[in-house]
């Protein structure tokens, strides 16, 4: 048996499905070396019992991660953390020399030669050629390098957060010392790269041997259909659509028919498929859970199912159906635009309300007839020196009798009524000692007031306010004593 295999590393039950399809990618060229593959705690049981299967060495290794977030986020992927646990292939010391293959990785020709190549052989980056893409490379296990390579990694970090930065910064005289080592684009062509100079792709593309599908565009995260076994392809990789259906017909020929319900995540799902059937319900249920998450990965079928005139009828669909007759039924009715108008607090001697009806009015004495004070009407006067006496003046509302009509005063001497400017000017003069008001009272038939002298103006207001039981009222708030005859 073989001293070199190729390597491949899962980290889950998703990437195992691309591992699988690595693996026998390898064994459709019949390569004449052994296969092996790193997990990680995240494959379940049952993946596990399929890999090793397909791979003559299964591994399992512990998880590593960069933890360097702020490197990562510049390249939008933090999940490339865990790529760090490729540094392990280094400890497969049980052979000679290896070849490193991502899982995203396809194998189109028979690529033996490439352990012909001295550590570390890699082709160039399509994002920056003096840098190598780590998706591809040969190497040559070591407990030595291993060490080292952690020793490094603890030090100094990762330029992009991720294995390739680190293997870069490392190894870092293959830009320039060694042209043997620089592998030629074919043995890792980047699928970006066919699209960023598609001439030179239709030029030389026949000639690719591995396919890189790097980036968010995993060949199991496009849409399948499962009666067809057609791969729907993505808008903006109509040149990638030989390569995507060759990837899932080795799935559907080689794995497909060894996976089980007790896998997790996508694997798992996948094995519910019946492929060259109609359509069950259950499938039609799970292939639109497919195409939702191809859109939240970002690969969405823009010329096919995803079109603009496909979405455009269902929101066409959608509006005129119109809102579901429950939801209106159960809609609350609209508050009224009415606005709604302050009330001013009422004095003590009344209870505030916020409507006009008298049944919501406060008990009062049968035989009272006065006007019915109302709220809104009722505005409150600033307290002014010599108004406390008046107001802590004992009320006799409840055994007062009955006060007389409604009767509009007059002057009784030929004066004029008091006017409007004359009734503000009353109420911010401040009352006297003179103001002899201690004994008001209402008497039941109002005398008529004897003619005398002029005297201040409070106090002919107060001798014109005996005739009415709102004595206290008129004196503290004029705009009442307004409504029952003042003038």
């Amino acid at each position: 048996m073989s001293n070199f295999a190729w390597v491949t590393l899962a980290t889950n039950d998703s990437y195992s499905l691309g591992a699988l399809v690595v693996a026998h990618s390898l064994k459709r060229v019949h390569t004449a070396h052994q296969l092996a593959v790193l997990i990680t705690p995240g494959v379940s049981e049952a993946m596990k019992n399929k890999l090793r299967t397909i791979f003559n060495v299964v591994e399992e290794v512990n998880l590593l991660d960069s933890k360097d977030e702020a490197n990562l986020a510049l390249l939008k992927r933090p999940e490339l953390g865990i790529t760090f646990t490729k540094l392990h292939c280094w400890r497969l010391t049980q052979f000679e020399k290896c070849v490193f293959l991502d899982a995203d990785t396809l194998v189109l020709r028979n690529c033996d030669e490439l352990f012909e190549r001295e550590e570390l052989s890699a082709a160039p980056d399509v994002g920056w050629p003096d840098c190598f893409n780590s998706g591809v490379y040969v190497f040559r296990p070591s407990l030595e390098t291993f060490s080292n390579l952690m020793q490094y990694a603890v030090t100094n970090g990762s330029f992009d957060g991720g294995d390739q930065g680190l293997l870069n910064s490392y190894f870092s005289d293959w830009a320039h010392k060694d042209i043997a080592k620089h592998l030629p684009f074919i043995y890792n062509t980047s699928s970006v790269a066919s699209y960023s100079y598609l001439p030179a792709f239709k030029q030389f593309g026949q000639n690719t041997k591995i396919l890189h599908f790097i980036g968010t565009a995993k060949p199991w995260l496009q849409n399948f259909n499962s009666e067809s076994r057609k791969v729907y392809i993505p808008g903006g990789y109509q040149h990638l659509a030989n390569f995507l259906q060759y990837w899932w017909d080795i799935f559907c020929e080689d794995v497909h028919s060894r996976l089980s319900a007790d896998m997790s995540g996508l694997a798992g799902a996948l094995s519910q498929l019946h492929l060259g059937e109609p359509k069950s319900t259950e499938q039609e249920v799970y292939e639109e859970h497919m195409r939702r998450q191809c859109w939240e990965s970002g690969n969405i079928d823009y010329m096919g199912r995803d079109s603009f005139e496909n979405i455009w009828r269902r929101i066409s669909q959608t509006v005129s159906a119109g809102p579901s007759p429950a939801a209106d039924s159960t809609a609350s009715p609209a508050p009224s635009s009415t606005p709604l108008r302050a009330v001013s607090p009422a004095p003590r001697r009344h209870r505030s309300s916020k409507s006009r009806s008298r049944s919501t009015t406060p008990k009062r004495d049968p035989r009272d007839r006065s006007p019915t004070p109302q709220p809104e009407d009722i505005v409150p006067v600033e307290k002014k020196e010599g108004y406390q006496q008046i107001i802590t003046t004992k009320t006799q509302e409840a055994s007062s009798p009955p006060p007389p009509p409604k009767t509009t005063l007059s002057s009784t001497n030929g004066k004029p009524k008091p006017t409007k400017k004359s009734i503000e000017e009353i109420e911010t003069a401040p009352l006297t000692a003179n103001d002899e008001l201690d004994n008001v009272s209402a008497p039941v038939t109002p005398p008529v007031p004897p003619r005398r002298k002029r005297e201040t103006k409070v106090s002919r207001i107060a001798t014109k306010a005996k005739k009415s039981t709102f004595t206290n009222l008129i004196l503290s708030c004029l705009p009442c004593a307004k409504r029952n005859g003042i003038r």
